[in-house]
């Protein structure tokens, strides 16, 4: 199996998007950015952020 991650925290996210960390949550809040919830933990699946950015484009 790969070791690859297949998941980023939001604040990791903010900063490839170039977002700061309270508008990445908004954005998390708001559902306009998919993400997983592990217990107390949010996080984004590079798949999906891949793909927000691929259709932006």
């Amino acid at each position: 199996m790969s070791q690859e991650r297949l998941t980023i925290s939001v604040d990791e996210a903010a900063s490839l998007l170039g977002i700061s960390r309270s508008a990445a949550y908004d954005c998390v809040k708001t559902g306009e950015l998919p993400s997983i919830g592990m217990g107390r933990r949010v996080l984004i699946p590079l798949a999906v952020l891949q793909r927000l950015v691929e259709e932006a484009a």
